[in-house]
């Protein structure tokens, strides 16, 4: 197992950390748990998030990516793309070339490379089948370059772990803090860390009539998927005008 005494982690909201929530109203999220387990084991760990939620793979090169790759981290995690494949007009020519060139960027500045293999949402999520197509093209391309720069893959789409909804937070699209203690779990099995707890158990089936299903239903659309939509139609994003938690790499956990 490798020690590692930096950490720069990217991407979007699912690495800013959303709906995992300190007192203060912070994000926490997956990274931050792997880097406070990184720097229990290693003085002066270091550790920068870049990620914002809301952002498309363009975005995510254009503002993360160069600085990411400045700060020359002994471990750089990428994860990106769903926010891209979510939209009817998708251009997965153009993802995957900036998946790539990301990949490549940061496999030639940071020690060593995570990917994630994105969580398959089609058992739990209805509609979503129609966007299963990208998210394997997104997949594969994700192994490849993982083969290509020996980069580490965690596998979060081959497990039904997901799959049940008390891992996710009331919009049905981001982790809660239960899911994204999970995935730092998954990620730290990936560096070689001994295992904590079981990740990979699946949770019990939940069950609910109808009614309490169609009321839980028409609450997400009024309270979640009507904004989305709204945001979608005007061009707005949830992190427009947002600036990333970590922007420098700085010993972790910080003072308090």
């Amino acid at each position: 197992m490798n020690a590692y005494t930096s950490m720069v982690a990217i991407g979007d909201s699912f690495t800013e950390g959303m709906s995992d929530f300190r007192p203060d109203g912070t994000c926490r999220g997956w990274a931050d748990l792997v880097a406070a387990r990184l720097a229990a084991d290693t003085p002066g760990f270091r550790y920068a998030n870049l990620a914002v939620r809301g952002k498309l793979v363009r975005q995510i090169v254009d503002e993360q990516l160069d600085r990411a790759a400045s700060m020359r981290p002994d471990l750089v995690t990428f994860a990106g793309g769903l926010n891209d494949v979510m939209r009817p007009s998708c251009d997965m020519a153009a993802v995957t070339a900036r998946v790539t060139y990301a990949v490549r960027t940061l496999s030639a500045a940071a020690g060593r490379v995570v990917l994630f293999r994105a969580i398959d949402p089609s058992r739990r999520m209805r509609g979503s089948s129609r966007i299963l197509p990208r998210i394997n093209r997104l997949i594969a391309l994700v192994d490849d370059l993982a083969a290509e720069h020996d980069a580490i893959v965690v596998d979060l789409f081959s497990t039904h772990a997901f799959d049940s909804p008390t891992l996710w937070a009331d919009d049905r699209i981001h982790l809660n803090a239960d899911g994204h203690r999970r995935v730092a779990e998954a990620t730290l099995r990936a560096l070689g860390h001994p295992p904590e707890f079981d990740w990979d158990e699946s949770l019990p089936a939940t069950s609910a009539d109808w009614r309490t299903r169609a009321r839980a239903d028409l609450h997400w659309a009024r309270t979640h998927a009507g904004p989305w939509l709204g945001r979608r139609l005007t061009g707005r994003s949830s992190g427009d005008d947002r600036t990333p938690k970590r922007p420098d790499l700085d010993p972790y956990p910080p003072d308090r």
